[in-house]
């Protein structure tokens, strides 16, 4: 450690997470940069994970292992984790059990925010098993106004935060919040960023500092079997489009990100029916000051099914997703 480094927090919210755990560890360990903490929260796992975690520990004082009493939803777990982060640390880091991160990441994700005390939020490119992900930003630019990246994903859906794992945020920022993240919002990741952007300075890192794992056994397979990636861009509009829109940029985007809502639950419309789903997409709708128009609900329906008509091989792979539900 060294005095000259600001402490940094590095939080691993875990449950049954023994899979790819020891990668997660490891990328944590192998930091370039010595002055961190690292927070392993583990949610009444059932899995060998706590007994990987205290073997790590064993032989570095700065992981710390901290047990639920209770089991906790993956929103719940994430706010509690990042409430046991040291109260010295100047930048936190989530990194989740299935991804991991590169040698120089948190040294130069530091060293980005340390050139403005403005800077709340510092990302970078990030690879993924399933593709490439954070351009939008010119090479030149390392530090952008908040609203820049935020204007990127509303009007372009040009995404340049990656998820936790790619994030570095002041950890002031996240002591400010007593649930840092919104439920139910499976995108909540999204909705705090432009939340804070609002008063902050962006910082990004023109490197891949992160890998982002996508799999059938994250918590955004939930989002997956409910439909709702159209759901989560309708709501970032309605609850940040006035911070970074115009009037008329807002109604565009908004206009055309319902038309696509219904369109997609029409598709859909037998999974969205289903209980689960339809309390999911009604409570996130009504905390955006929406609701589920059932009329149109009914139209989009009605324009996927004429589309279906007219698209055999779309109709064959339609039926066979509908059909999977019921597995």
């Amino acid at each position: 450690m060294t005095d000259s480094q600001p402490l940094v927090s590095i939080v691993t919210p875990m449950y049954n997470g023994e899979k790819y755990l020891r990668e997660c560890i490891e990328s944590v360990l192998a930091q370039t940069y010595d002055n961190w903490e690292y927070v392993i929260v583990n949610n009444c796992s059932k899995d060998n994970s706590l007994a990987i975690c205290k073997e790590y520990a064993a032989h570095d004082s700065r992981i710390k292992i901290i047990n639920n009493k209770d089991f906790l939803g993956a929103i719940q777990n994430q706010n509690n984790s990042l409430r046991l982060i040291s109260p010295e640390s100047k930048y936190c880091k989530i990194v989740h059990t299935d991804d991991w991160i590169f040698p120089e990441c948190i040294e130069r994700m530091v060293e980005i925010a340390e050139q403005d005390p403005e800077i709340g939020v510092v990302t970078s490119y990030v690879l993924s098993n399933v593709g490439l992900f954070g351009f939008g930003i010119p090479y030149t630019d390392t530090i952008t106004s908040g609203s820049t990246p935020c204007r990127l994903l509303l009007l372009e859906d040009k995404y340049l935060f990656g998820n936790a794992t790619s994030q570095l945020i002041r950890s002031d920022l996240i002591r400010a919040r007593h649930d840092f993240y919104e439920a139910p919002y499976m995108n909540c990741d999204q909705i705090v960023l432009l939340d804070l952007l609002k008063d902050c300075k962006f910082g990004f890192a023109h490197q891949f500092l992160a890998f982002m794992r996508n799999h059938d056994e994250q918590n955004s397979a939930f989002t997956t079997r409910c439909i709702a990636s159209s759901l989560d861009r309708y709501v970032l509009l309605a609850k940040h489009g006035t911070n970074y829109l115009n009037p008329e940029e807002l109604q565009y985007c908004m206009k055309k990100a319902e038309r696509e809502y219904y369109l997609q639950a029409g598709e859909n419309f037998f999974k969205i029916k289903k209980k689960e789903c339809l309390d999911y997409h009604r409570e996130c709708l009504e905390k955006a000051g929406l609701q589920i128009d059932q009329t149109k609900l009914v139209i989009g329906f009605l324009k996927a099914s004429i589309n279906l008509i007219f698209n055999p091989r779309k109709t064959a792979r339609t039926i066979k997703s509908n059909l999977g539900m019921y597995k």
